[in-house]
């Protein structure tokens, strides 16, 4: 009876000490989308923040962001927002290009597919209360 019982207990303890340190640690929902900017053309870049829940312009393209999330300090950096991003040339009805996640950690794995502009992912923010961001 006494085995039997250690037997049991042994893995309930092991599960408790790797469950702290193996368990993944959830996502930060952050309030704004850091991005970088490249028109092509010019080859000039422009890095700009957007509000999750508002939009942004850069060049023809309107960006609206709707979720960020980054990885806790202790888990490898990643960062990724969801984008919705339209084309809109004066010679043309809008056209949606891009609607998905990005990821900063890998920029090609879903990126924006457009001739004149590259879009893509630096970081996710927090609002700090006092700082007035």
């Amino acid at each position: 009876m006494i085995a039997r019982a250690r037997r049991a207990a042994a893995p309930l303890g092991l599960l408790a000490l790797l469950g702290s340190a193996a368990a993944p640690a959830h996502a930060i929902e952050a309030d704004v989308v850091v991005m970088q900017g490249l028109d092509k053309v010019t080859a000039r870049t422009r890095t700009f923040r957007v509000p999750v829940g508002n939009t942004k312009d850069f060049g023809s393209l309107r960006i609206t962001a709707r979720h960020c999330y980054k990885t806790p300090p202790e888990e490898p950096p990643e960062r990724k927002a969801f984008l919705e991003i339209v084309d809109r040339r004066p010679d043309r009805q809008p056209v949606e290009v891009f609607s998905g996640w990005m990821f900063a950690s890998s920029p090609a794995l879903n990126a924006l597919e457009h001739p004149v502009y590259d879009v893509w992912v630096i970081d996710c923010t927090v609002k700090q209360a006092d700082s007035g961001e």
